[in-house]
């Protein structure tokens, strides 16, 4: 018996297409569907509905899909844009073909006699008797009065603004110079720019999270890796953030690891759940600095440590060779 039911005739081919390749990733995978809700954080019959070609999945489940499955984001990435501008276009179209089929259901309703004019629901949309619109007339007494109400007190407001604009400038001597802004913080030289979403540069993200502090979107690299066990030890690095912090990847509940850097206090975070865990990040000088160690709950240990960042050719810096790590996204 097949795993999969066939997917629904009428779904767009974009559609149909990354729903395809959804299920292909879960095959390959070999984990079952409550196993994937479990380790993406979405709930099984949700991925169900995904699976079944019957919900687009959210961009955030199809980017956890793609981290619980080792598959690159990029690529699936792209597939769900398109897939999601289809959906979109197949929603418009049903809207409008509801409304063409109401309005066609209308006019031909036994018993009309000349043009067709706004009628209640048809019987078996809802026995609840609904008015036909009124044709647009002038507005009551009362609606009147709370119009009049309305701008009398948007023309007071803009006169007290006025007046008060013009106080101000009176009171000012024409000869007497303006003060200069003076520069804020924000536009000091000696402030770098940041790029959008990254909270954190160096020293000022020692100890934060480097999801939340938007260091995993912006070239990141894995520049240290060792097997410990079944698990993956990992040393990230942001050259945005110039800064590291360690993943475990394949971990059982009491699995623990820590970054390290010289000179620096570390920081550890065990895990309870059968899911990827970092710790927070150290600002480090560059990432051969850095050092991550895994102790499972097995009693078995290792170590990465952090070689020189490839750079944007895929060079490392200084001229040597770079990293076993690949630019990726994710902490």
């Amino acid at each position: 018996m097949p795993r999969w039911k066939a997917l629904p005739d009428e779904l767009d081919p974009q559609v149909r297409e990354f729903a395809s390749q959804l299920r292909r990733l879960v095959d390959r995978s070999g984990l079952s569907v409550a196993a994937v809700a479990e380790r993406t954080g979405y709930s099984r019959t949700s991925w169900e509905r995904y699976l079944a070609g019957r919900l687009l999945a959210p961009k955030a489940a199809v980017l956890a899909l793609a981290e619980v499955t080792g598959t690159s984001p990029v690529h699936l990435t792209t597939m769900w844009e398109l897939a999601e501008r289809a959906w979109s276009r197949s929603e418009q179209r049903h809207e409008r073909m509801t409304e063409a089929a109401r309005a066609d259901r209308a006019r031909t309703a036994p018993g009309a006699s000349g043009p067709a004019r706004p009628a209640g629901p048809p019987a078996d949309e809802g026995a609840a008797e609904r008015r036909p619109p009124r044709a647009p007339g002038p507005p009551s007494g009362r609606h009147r009065r709370r119009i009049v109400m309305f701008l009398a007190g948007v023309i007071g407001a803009l006169l007290v603004i006025t007046s008060a604009v013009l106080l101000t400038d009176l009171g000012r001597s024409d000869d007497q110079p303006r003060a200069a802004p003076s520069p804020s913080r924000s536009t000091s030289a000696s402030a770098p720019a940041l790029p959008a979403g990254v909270k954190c540069v160096a020293a000022s993200c020692t100890g934060q999270d480097p999801e939340l502090m938007g260091c995993t979107d912006k070239l990141v690299q894995t520049v240290g890796s060792a097997k410990v066990g079944a698990s993956v030890v990992e040393v990230r690095y942001s050259r945005i953030c110039r800064a590291a912090w360690a993943r475990l990847k394949q971990v059982a509940p009491g699995d623990r690891v820590e970054i390290s850097a010289p000179a620096a206090a570390g920081y550890r975070v065990v895990a309870d759940a059968y899911r990827d865990t970092y710790t927070r990040m150290l600002a480090v000088q560059g990432p051969a600095g850095a050092r991550a160690c895994a102790t499972l709950k097995s009693g078995r240990s290792g170590c990465a440590a952090g070689r020189a960042a490839a750079g944007p050719s895929g060079a490392a810096a200084g001229g040597r060779p770079g990293g076993s790590g690949t630019t990726t996204t994710g902490q």
